[in-house]
C-alpha cells in the first residue's frame, strides 16, 4: 500500500466539473494498494496517519497531529502510484491491486480513519478527477507498507 500524504490549507476534488469532496486544513492522500494488500497495511497506515505530528505549534515545531488542530483528510484512490515504468514509455499497472479488491479495501481504509474520529472526505474511486489543493509548507511524506517497520 503506498500513499502520498500533503499537508494542506485546503483541498477539493472534482469529478465532471462538480466537486464531490473538499477540506480545509488537514491532508490530502492520494492512495493506491497492491495485490497483496489487506487489513494488515491498512491497520498499520491508519495508525501511522492519524497520529503523524506534522502540523505546527505555537514555536512552528511539527509537534501536533490532525487530532490536536482539528483537521480533515481528503482521500483520493490513486492506483498510477503502482506504475511500472522500466520498459517503454507508457506506464503498466499489473503491479496495482485488481479494482474491485483496491475499491473494497479504499472503503476500509477511509472508515478506518473515520473510527479516528477524523472527518474524512473522498474523491469517487475509479473515476477521471480533478484535484486542487493549497500545498501548506509544503510537507509531503510518502508511505510504502513495502517497507513497513
Amino acid at each position: 500500500m503506498r500513499v502520498v500524504l500533503q499537508r494542506v490549507k485546503r483541498a477539493s476534488v472534482s469529478v465532471d466539473q462538480q466537486t464531490v469532496g473538499k477540506i480545509d486544513q488537514g491532508c490530502l492522500l492520494l492512495v493506491g494498494f497492491a495485490p497483496a494488500d489487506g487489513q494488515k497495511e491498512i491497520d498499520y497506515l491508519v495508525h501511522k496517519i492519524s497520529n503523524l505530528r506534522i502540523f505546527s505549534d505555537d514555536e512552528g515545531k511539527l509537534n501536533f497531529d490532525i487530532h490536536q488542530i482539528g483537521g480533515q483528510i481528503l482521500s483520493v484512490s490513486q492506483f498510477t502510484l503502482y506504475a511500472a515504468l522500466r520498459k517503454g514509455n507508457r506506464p503498466g499497472f499489473s503491479l496495482a491491486q485488481d479494482p474491485a479488491v483496491a475499491k473494497i479495501n479504499y472503503q476500509k481504509f477511509n472508515q478506518a480513519l473515520r473510527a479516528e474520529k477524523i472527518t474524512v472526505a473522498e474523491g469517487i474511486f475509479g473515476a477521471d478527477m480533478q484535484v486542487s489543493l493549497v500545498n501548506d509548507g509544503p510537507v509531503t511524506l510518502i508511505y510504502d507498507t513495502e517497507h513497513m517497520l
